[in-house]
């Protein structure tokens, strides 16, 4: 796409083409300031002033992307995320990019992947693993140990060749890979490895590596086993306990190609059939998992039609997820608002709700 501009007056079609990326959902979900301070607000006053410059720079393959700013947020069980918050221009450029990578990768992706792809959502993956559930005993709830920091930067670039041929695409991903971090303290540090989550593209790039370490392998390897992967996030579906160790093996050692390791206190075995295990096993089996913010255990449920009970293993909101809920509204401190009429309370907490 914007190779074909180079060499050519495309001042005029500058706000045509990056002008609707200012209403991006991508962009405005994540209205935090980078280390310029620039705001979206401000480029929505005067665009002009800003897109025309950043057009020209992205047209020619002159723009280097600035340093990302460093932010942790609580991540739960006393851990931390660090999050890379690129400028609002910077998420520009990356829309810009990842619009044009988006339609060579999508249409290869496994049909059991659902994170950050058009038309698919984590409501879709657990609906699907809802309905495996009961047709497989056993659930490995898979775990990839700092996936997003243990990323091969090298490995990475090579797979997206595979891809695109699009110099620009593979040009501004090397930068924005090797862009640096700024710290809270304003020190700059170099990036060897790893990808920052916050980034427009990162989700993109990050399906494209875990589609080719993961879910490429699986489907030559074992077509038979069916599974969900949300970004990092898999749940797969074994019939036997020996199945589960055999393949567990396996994925460490396929996982271990790609840099990348399992989490062994979190990677789990679990029993959905409520039906008791040979205590010589020898492996150490749960009875209940977490995905995408729900719990999945034993629950007892009633039949709408002759309201018969039964147990079966259903999904609903985990405990994490209830924490993080509470410690909202604590913070919003809703009850206080006392001079709002129910209106204004409904649609202040309606964006909390939904999401």
């Amino acid at each position: 796409m914007l190779a074909h501009t180079r060499g050519r007056n495309t001042k005029g079609q500058q706000p045509s083409r990056l002008l609707p990326l200012l209403g991006n959902q991508r962009l405005r979900a994540g209205e935090a300031e980078g280390i310029d301070g620039l705001t979206i607000g401000e480029i929505d006053r005067n665009p002009g002033r800003y897109l025309y410059p950043l057009w020209n720079r992205l047209a020619s393959g002159s723009y280097m992307p600035p340093p990302v700013r460093e932010r942790s947020i609580p991540k739960g069980g006393g851990k931390e995320r660090k999050l890379g918050i690129p400028t609002v221009l910077d998420r520009v450029a990356q829309e810009t990019i990842r619009a044009s990578l988006e339609p060579h990768v999508e249409p290869r992706f496994h049909e059991d992947s659902y994170g950050h792809r058009p038309g698919r959502n984590a409501h879709d993956a657990l609906a699907v693993c809802v309905k495996r559930i009961r047709r497989c005993r056993y659930v490995i709830d898979l775990d990839i140990r700092a996936f997003f920091d243990k990323i091969d930067h090298e490995r990475r670039l090579e797979i997206l060749g595979r891809y695109t041929q699009q110099r620009h695409v593979l040009l501004y991903c090397r930068r924005w890979l090797l862009a640096p971090a700024m710290k809270p303290d304003g020190e700059l540090v170099e990036r060897r490895m790893g990808t920052p989550q916050g980034g427009v593209i990162s989700p993109l790039l990050a399906n494209l590596y875990l589609h080719e370490a993961f879910d490429l392998w699986m489907r030559a390897s074992h077509p038979e086993v069916s599974f969900e992967r949300y970004a990092d996030d898999i749940v797969i579906h074994v019939p036997s306990l020996e199945g589960c160790r055999l393949l567990l093996e396996e994925i460490g050692a396929r996982l271990g190609e790609f840099g990348l390791s399992l989490s062994e206190e979190k990677t789990r075995i679990v029993n959905c059939a409520m039906l008791p295990v040979q205590p010589s096993c020898g492996m150490e089996v749960h009875h209940q998992f977490d995905f995408l913010g729900f719990t999945f255990k034993p629950r007892y449920m009633v039949r709408k039609v002759d309201r018969q009970g039964f147990w079966g293993m259903w999904p609903g909101i985990s405990a994490k997820s209830l924490q993080r809920i509470d410690a909202s509204l604590r913070e919003l401190g809703f009850h206080a608002w006392q001079d709002l009429r129910l209106g204004e309370v409904a649609k202040t907490l309606a964006p909390y709700l939904r999401g």
